[in-house]
């Protein structure tokens, strides 16, 4: 009984001091009292009433849920809408995941991939590209040409050429595709130092890359193009089909485009639209970086099924998101917002980004070369002086229309 005693003696000097010192903070700051004063009830029915609002809770019909917000619309509907649907509930799941990634430890999140597959989570060596750049190996037993053959039948060549002929189709640009096949190359020597998958010959990166999988691509890709462009599209019902054969092809044309629409960029129109591009291909070029990086830090191999589930998700992601920012830059209403998708897609950019900084730290010791940061660096500066000249200009013609 008598240590309860002390014990109850020792709570009550206890409150009596927080309670003191809370009475002091309130006489020394009369202005913050209000702080320290508790208001669990206050705050409680406020939150009540958040909840209600946000919910929709007595008028259902108009909930501010994420789907009212963004506004779905039915930018694509072959081969059926629900389909694009379903594509876009798949890009929130993979959003909340990644944001879930986010706040958790580089280790964590490695030991979470295992749940994904069971042979992630072991740390796997870095494949370098650049080790031996000679063409011709006089020395090697099994073939002279061992190096070229070895990078010729590697699993990124098949991923060039399907990938490129995949962007060709959303983005029906040809000189677009080619700085973007330009840009990404720089891309891969600006953070060579950091990522040894990114070390490679002279002539795997313009022969094999550029002038071979990325031209075969793009060239697959604009001839799928032009081949949907040319055609005359009138759909008639399947059930109005007079033959097996008539209602087999009419099913099978329902998994192709329903009309073509022709992209139009122009990234010369003005320098609003140029940045307007030069973003869509910076967005591009992080997204292909972050597949990289993301592999690096998670400890993910490059044939595992999780990096071409990934790649796939994209793609069917970026069909809608091409459409919806092509019809953005077309628009010609005074207040217009980004569709859904492409909310979503710079989403996702971001926060995988955010992911590779995060987990990136310490692993990459080795900082940019001093000539790297002056490249780019002078490439800003050269690109921000053109920018405002051109801005200028433009300003300029205007003043002289309206004088005359």
């Amino acid at each position: 009984m008598a240590c309860n005693g002390l014990e109850a003696r020792r709570f009550d000097i206890s409150r009596d001091n927080d309670i003191k010192s809370m009475n002091d903070v309130g006489e020394f700051d009369p202005w913050m009292s209000w702080a320290y004063k508790p208001r669990t009830v206050s705050l409680l029915l406020f939150g009540t009433c958040l909840i209600i609002w946000a919910s929709g809770t007595f008028d259902p019909e108009s909930t501010a849920s994420y789907d009212v917000v963004t506004s779905v619309k039915r930018v694509l509907i072959r081969p059926h809408p629900a389909v694009w649907r379903l594509v876009h509930g798949m890009a929130v799941i993979y959003l909340v995941t990644l944001s879930f990634l986010l706040f958790q430890n580089r280790d964590d999140a490695r030991n979470f991939m295992k749940f994904l597959h069971p042979e992630l989570g072991i740390e796997l060596p870095e494949r370098s590209y650049g080790t031996d750049c000679r063409i011709y190996v006089p020395d090697n037993p099994t073939s002279r040409f061992n190096n070229v053959y070895e990078t010729l039948f590697d699993e990124f060549v098949l991923a060039h050429i399907f990938g490129w002929w995949g962007k060709a189709i959303m983005i029906r640009n040809q000189s677009l595709l080619w700085v973007l096949s330009v840009g990404f190359e720089l891309m891969e020597l600006s953070f060579r130092h950091m990522l040894p998958n990114f070390n490679e010959c002279w002539w795997d990166s313009i022969i094999l890359d550029i002038l071979v999988c990325n031209w075969i691509g793009i060239w697959a890709g604009m001839y799928t193009v032009r081949y949907f462009d040319g055609k005359t599209y009138e759909w008639v019902g399947i059930s109005r089909q007079p033959n097996i054969i008539s209602k087999v092809k009419r099913t099978l044309g329902q998994f192709t485009p329903a009309r073509w629409d022709k992209d139009e960029w122009h990234p010369m129109l003005g320098p609003l639209r140029f940045v307007q591009v030069l973003s869509l291909c910076v967005v591009f070029m992080a997204v292909e970086l972050n597949t990289f990086f993301l592999k690096f830090c998670l400890w993910i191999p490059p044939r595992n099924p999780v990096v071409v589930y990934r790649l796939i998700l994209w793609w069917l992601i970026a069909i809608p998101t091409i459409r919806e920012y092509n019809n953005y830059l077309q628009d010609r209403k005074p207040v217009k917002k980004l569709g859904a998708f492409c909310w979503l897609s710079l989403a996702i950019c971001i926060v995988e980004l955010l992911i590779c900084i995060k987990f990136g730290h310490g692993l990459f010791p080795h900082p940019m070369p001093p000539g790297l940061i002056t490249f780019w660096s002078s490439a800003a500066s050269v690109l921000l002086v053109f920018l405002l000249l051109w801005t200028w200009q433009i300003h300029r013609t205007m003043q002289t229309k309206k004088q005359h």
